[in-house]
């Protein structure tokens, strides 16, 4: 069955592909491609029924299994998920009436061929829209750990290690943020014009933007434009689309005119282009990533947004990079692959693939990553290392292990390298920690600065 205009019909159409394993992202991408002619206002419903899904799977489920007269894992894949798609409608969209959401769920099952599912959708979904307001969801100060996975739709074991590292209110207060749709935020090519002007440009196409709190060439929108003259200002390279805490990232390695910097692992070039256009494109800067494809990326980002300086090359660090001199960069910068727990908000389907066992397998593979560059790092230069995610094992564990073992670098505390206004984003010990319902809604990232020394 071909989704055509149907916002509910591609969203169950995309689901269907995420669940066999596709990225939520790239298959709404495609699937978005394909129907030109949708209306804007749909292409907004079929993307906040993906996301919202996906966000709220454990929390629809606790739903439905409240109402449903058999157990989930019973039901058929393709039901469960027109259960889903109805019950995200009836819980989290105000705008949907309720008679709406049930009635195009009950027509979608008849026309993906499921008519004999259509009465047990109905009664269920009928259910929900009349018991809504009385399911019998866990009390937080009760039983925290029952409210982390049912309220907050966290995997058990996530919930567990949330609960035993943050104790219940934050991690309450970081599991409700994660529910929430993501913040829209651009960053200003300073290449090509300034924050006021872009904001300027944006409100006269009826765009409204708030200046973000600590990056000074960040906006937030709320919601997701759907305008040509936003999408033309995207192709020209006025701005790109970035979180506010990886535009922090960036400063944090105080990049210098003249310098040598590597992106150790710069795919797709938000952070790469962002030290060119700190250092006004005097900087050599040199990207790495795994993928030669993803790297194509980095280019074509710097070619619409003006950098210059900029070289691509493919590599793979879990190898020494041996065509590399040693000492030969003032900057490094690994943002290393994670977990990718910090930014669930916008790929929800990390949810529901991360296991325990991706944790310990992460941090060693970024503890060599950081093995292979160290001798890269001339005396006196900086190394930093980031990551999305909260987890100790990948943050500050890695950290600790680096420097035991390479007593040549020293951490070095980012509070003193920056205003006072930014204290709320530094832990005791001065590394960069981010939290969505601490920091104005900015993603879950972690950095620490090191510093190899003089001698």
């Amino acid at each position: 069955m071909k989704s055509h205009n149907d916002p509910r019909l591609l969203a169950y159409e995309v689901l269907g592909r995420v669940e066999e394993g596709a990225f939520s992202d790239l298959a709404l991408d495609a699937q978005l491609c394909r129907c030109h002619a949708m209306d804007p206002r749909d292409r907004g419903l079929a993307t906040e029924l993906v996301y919202g899904v996906l966000r709220c799977r454990g929390r629809l489920d606790f739903a439905l299994g409240s109402l449903c007269s058999q157990r989930l894992d019973r039901i058929e894949p393709p039901v469960l998920r027109i259960l889903r798609l109805g019950a995200y409608q009836l819980l989290h969209l105000d705008r949907i009436p309720e008679r709406a959401a049930v009635h195009e769920s009950v027509e979608m099952a008849h026309r993906l061929k499921f008519s004999r599912a259509s009465g047990f959708i109905n009664g269920v979904l009928r259910s929900l829209a009349r018991q809504k307001g009385s399911l019998p969801w866990p009390d937080p100060g009760l039983n925290p750990l029952e409210c982390l996975i049912h309220r907050c739709s966290l995997p058990p074991w996530l919930a567990e290690s949330w609960l035993a590292q943050m104790g219940s209110d934050e991690a309450l207060a970081f599991g409700e943020a994660l529910l929430a749709q993501a913040p829209f935020t651009l960053r200003t090519n300073y290449l090509k014009n300034d924050r006021s002007e872009l904001a300027d440009h944006l409100a006269s196409q009826g765009i409204d933007t708030v200046a973000t709190s600590f990056a000074p060439e960040g906006l937030s929108i709320a919601g997701h434009p759907e305008n040509d003259n936003f999408s033309a200002g995207l192709k020209e390279g006025w701005f790109l689309v970035q979180d506010e805490a990886s535009m922090l990232v960036s400063r944090l390695l105080t990049p210098r005119k003249g310098e040598r910097i590597l992106d150790a692992c710069a795919a797709p070039g938000g952070k790469t282009t962002h030290l060119a256009a700190l250092t006004v494109n005097d900087a050599r800067i040199l990207a790495l990533d795994l993928h030669e494809k993803r790297l194509r990326l980095v280019a074509e980002g710097a070619k619409r947004l003006g950098c210059r300086g900029i070289e691509t090359r493919p590599w793979d660090l879990m190898e020494t990079p041996s065509f590399l001199d040693k000492g030969s960069f003032d900057r490094v910068l690994v943002d290393a692959p994670c977990s990718g727990l910090g930014v669930m908000r916008r790929n929800p389907e990390i949810r529901w693939r991360r296991t325990p066992a991706d944790i310990g397998e992460m941090a060693r593979t970024q503890g060599i990553m950081l093995e292979h560059v160290a001798p890269l790092v001339r005396p006196g230069g900086v190394l930093l290392y980031s990551v999305c995610t909260i987890t100790p094992e990948e943050t500050i564990g890695v950290v600790q292990a680096f420097l035991k073992t390479h007593p040549g670098f020293v951490h070095d505390d980012l509070r003193p390298l920056f205003p006072p206004a930014w204290g709320a984003l530094f832990d005791a010990e001065g590394n960069f920690q981010t939290r969505p319902h601490r920091h104005q809604g900015m993603d879950a990232f972690f950095a620490a600065r090191l510093k190899r020394r003089d001698g």
